[in-house]
């Protein structure tokens, strides 16, 4: 157990300075103190003092001896990552996926509730409380101090109070779930929308760790992006950037849970894919999907798709091209180095993505259509979870200004 540090606190380390100290090393390590005096532009003593905190913290270690430049061989340090844990919680609207891992990211557990259809706001609560005792419990008996818990909420989410402002997919309203876990748990807790935590997750271990700027979009339920910029996320005042699927690419186009007519989330989401291939075979397409038994969902039309079934292929390539209008429209007005795509419809099957990158070729202006790429999420169904736990990481290891 560190000597200086209480278990489930990292708040003493909010210092520029040791923030910094502390990236360098993560990036950079095994690395010396005059190397990370010149990095940093920090000044030896600073650099001695500091690194002699996180020593007798736990989080750095001292490792192997570097090559002498004339005198004594330096000696190197490294970030303690196997010594601490995290948890990174995905609340979905169907389940709660949760991981555990260790400061360099590597994967120590894992657990998932499902969530019934319309829970209350109590049941919800819980279930997210449940889904990270499962993983704190092993942490907590290992002896390995718990950093924190990130989680990442469908809705909108203010950041910076901890809230679950509005999840409509679930009809729940100010969840204050930051002081909620911190009271249950007794660790620091950071708290963003879904699609946020997406992309700071792509930004530390997925598609977006080589580029500094990027756009995630995430395609499920609902259609929303974030952006990031030089690393990080932009905000909004309201914490509503980002509302892709509220664009409208049909101004008479089917009623939206907005109020408004025609946006791309009724027709790019999973929902909208479903109902428009129930909505054909009730009109009498034929395929195999008739045959299917129970409710029709979004994994049986995947199944039908690779089964070779033309129609359940077709709503796919059709939820590709509405899909691909919306981020024609996106790659027009910000002109984007990358388009990162999370969610099923892009990992699960082939047509989506195909029909939405010829969309956006054929739709977007040459010159920025040129300059972007876009590729799904490099984390696949861990990006969630993964996410949650960067937003911990981030705290830890970036200037916090």
């Amino acid at each position: 157990m560190p000597r200086t540090m209480q278990t489930g606190s990292f708040r003493w380390m909010k210092s520029i300075n040791k923030s910094i100290i502390l990236n360098v090393i993560r990036e950079k390590g095994p690395i010396p103190r005059a190397e990370i005096a010149k990095v940093t532009q920090l000044t030896p003593p600073t650099v001695t003092n500091i690194v002699g905190e996180l020593l007798d913290a736990g989080i750095v270690v001292e490792s192997d001896l570097g090559e002498s430049t004339g005198g004594r061989k330096p000696i190197l340090l490294r970030i303690n990552a196997s010594a601490f844990s995290v948890i990174g919680v995905y609340a979905g609207v169907d389940k709660i996926r949760a991981m555990s891992a260790d400061l360099d990211g590597n994967l120590e557990g894992e657990a998932e509730v499902p969530i019934p259809p319309n829970p209350d706001r109590s049941f919800y609560i819980r279930s997210i409380i449940d889904t990270i005792h499962q993983l704190a419990a092993p942490i907590h008996h290992s002896g390995r101090p718990l950093l924190g818990i990130g989680v990442g909420m469908s809705g909108w989410v203010d950041h910076e109070q901890g809230i679950s402002l509005s999840c409509p997919s679930l009809n729940l309203r100010n969840i204050p779930l930051r002081d909620l876990l911190e009271r249950e748990f007794s660790v620091p807790v950071e708290v963003e929308n879904g699609v946020r935590t997406l992309a700071m997750g792509e930004s530390w271990f997925g598609e977006g760790r080589e580029i500094a700027d990027f756009i995630c979009v995430h395609i499920g339920n609902e259609v929303n992006a974030a952006f990031v910029k030089e690393h990080s996320l932009v905000y909004s005042p309201s914490f509503t950037a980002g509302e892709l699927g509220h664009t409208t690419v049909d101004i008479e186009g089917p009623l939206c849970g907005c109020g408004n007519r025609g946006c791309l989330e009724v027709f790019g989401s999973s929902v909208a894919m479903v109902r428009r291939a129930q909505e054909g075979l009730d009109q009498g397409v034929i395929s195999s999907l008739n045959h299917h038994e129970g409710p029709l969902s979004e994994r049986v039309l995947f199944e039908a798709a690779r089964e070779g079934d033309e129609f359940a292929r077709a709503v796919l390539v059709d939820t590709g091209r509405y899909l691909g209008i919306g981020l024609a429209n996106i790659v027009n007005l910000f002109n984007p180095r990358r388009i990162i795509l999370c969610g099923d419809l892009i990992s699960e099957v082939p047509y989506v993505l195909h029909s939405l990158q010829e969309t956006v070729e054929q739709r977007a202006l040459a010159t920025p259509v040129a300059d972007v790429t876009i590729v799904p999420a490099g984390l696949g169904r861990n990006g969630g979870p993964m996410g949650a736990v960067t937003l911990v990481l981030m705290k830890l290891f970036q200037p916090q200004h």
